[in-house]
């Protein structure tokens, strides 16, 4: 099986960012942040179909991985600034918890 080949299975997933089970991140929000980071991976979709050279796309999957970030850092603010004061108004020591697990698993 080709590189290209291997890529372009694995860029065959779709892309559904969800957010933590408390208030969610408004809609208009998300879509603005999360919009970079679809389009650079949508382009790395159509550049590994049509076989361009292996430089040019991981220079774009860097762009991927940059703009996910992004996304990140948005959602996770916005967690802290609203569900985690939510939480501590509510005495809910689960909900640190939980975000801890989820800062180990957005590091690795």
């Amino acid at each position: 099986m080709s590189t290209n080949t291997r890529m372009s299975m694995s860029m065959s997933m779709s892309m559904n960012i969800t957010t933590a089970t408390r208030t969610p991140i408004p809609k208009r929000r998300r879509c603005s942040t999360e919009s970079p980071a679809i389009g650079h991976l949508q382009s790395v979709k159509r550049m590994v179909e049509d076989g361009r050279d292996c430089s040019e796309v991981l220079i774009q999957l860097a762009a991927v991985r940059s703009a996910l970030g992004g996304v990140s850092r948005v959602i996770l603010k916005d967690h802290i600034s609203h569900c985690l004061v939510e939480a501590a108004e509510e005495h809910d020591t689960a909900a640190i918890e939980e975000l801890s697990h989820a800062i180990d698993h957005l590091m690795k």
